[in-house]
C-alpha cells in the first residue's frame, strides 16, 4: 500500500510548517509527515521553507540572523489557505514533543560544510532527547549534507531529494548511502521506479495533490507519496 506524508504538514488546508499544519495531518489519520529545517542565529532547529522570511511571515532577513526565541514569536500564516489563528514558526523540539507521527521526513536545504554539519549534528541531538532516531530520515538535495551525515552521524538514515534529471538520482542516492529517495514525480517512471526498489530504495514521490496522479502514482507502486492535502490522499487511496 502507498503510504501517505504530509507535505510541510498539510500546506493545502492549513500554514506550511506550522503546528497547526501538522495538527491537520494528523487528523486525517496520517502519521508521516515532511518538513524543512533552518538553524537559528542561537543554533536550534527551525522548521521553515525558505532560509529568509518574507513569503511566510512578511518579515525581512534571514532565519538565521533571528534567535529561536525571537523566531516563534513570528506568525507564519502568510500566503498560506486562509488562517484565523495566527501560527508560529515552531522549533523542531516542540512538534517532536507534541506531534505522534510514525515517521519524519527532515529536509535540510543546501548548506555550507560548516552549516550542514551544525545542522546534522543538531538533528542527532534532538532526535536521540525524544528516542525518534529510528523514525527520522534526513533528506536533502545538497552533496554536503549527504557528505556531512554520512561523515557524523552514519546511525541516521538519509534520503536524496531528486528534483531534476542532470544527474543518475539512483547512482548519487547509492553513492552516499542513502535507503530514501524523495523524487519529483515528473521524474517518477515505472523504469526508474522498478529500478530504485531493486537497489533497496523506498521511492517518496512529491508533490501529488491531484486525485488522478495519487491514483496513477500508487498503480506503478511508488512506495510513498507527499502531498500538500493529505486529506485528499487519504480519501483517494484508503477508501
Amino acid at each position: 500500500m502507498t503510504l501517505i506524508y504530509g507535505h510541510r504538514g498539510a500546506k493545502g488546508e492549513a500554514p506550511e510548517n506550522t503546528l497547526a499544519g501538522f495538527q491537520k495531518c494528523l487528523e486525517h489519520g496520517v502519521r508521516r509527515c515532511e518538513l524543512d529545517l533552518h538553524l537559528s542565529r542561537d543554533g536550534e532547529l527551525m522548521v521553515i521553507h525558505d532560509p529568509t522570511l518574507k513569503r511566510t511571515t512578511g518579515r525581512r532577513g534571514k532565519v538565521v540572523e533571528h534567535d529561536a526565541d525571537e523566531l516563534v514569536d513570528y506568525d507564519a500564516r502568510q500566503g498560506g489557505p486562509g488562517w484565523l489563528q495566527p501560527a508560529p514558526i515552531p522549533r523542531l523540539a516542540e512538534l517532536f514533543e507534541r506531534c505522534p507521527f510514525e515517521h519524519w521526513q527532515l529536509e535540510v536545504k543546501s548548506a555550507s560544510r560548516v552549516r550542514a554539519a551544525r545542522t546534522v549534528l543538531a538533528i542527532q541531538e534532538l532526535a536521540t532527547r525524544y528516542g525518534l532516531i529510528d523514525k527520522v530520515t534526513v533528506t536533502s538535495s545538497s552533496r554536503e549534507v549527504l557528505r556531512a551525515l554520512n561523515r557524523l552521524t552514519p546511525e541516521i538514515s538519509r534520503g536524496l531529494v531528486a528534483e531534476y534529471n542532470w544527474l543518475d538520482p539512483l547512482k548519487v542516492a547509492k553513492q552516499h548511502g542513502c535507503s530514501l529517495l524523495a523524487l519529483n514525480w515528473t521524474l517518477c517512471t515505472p523504469e526508474r521506479l522498478q529500478k530504485a526498489q531493486k537497489q533497496g530504495l523506498h521511492v517518496s514521490v512529491w508533490t501529488v495533490n491531484e486525485p488522478a496522479l495519487m491514483r496513477r502514482l500508487a498503480d506503478f507502486g511508488v512506495d510513498s507519496i507527499i502531498t500538500d492535502f493529505p486529506g485528499t490522499a487519504v480519501s483517494t487511496l484508503q477508501r
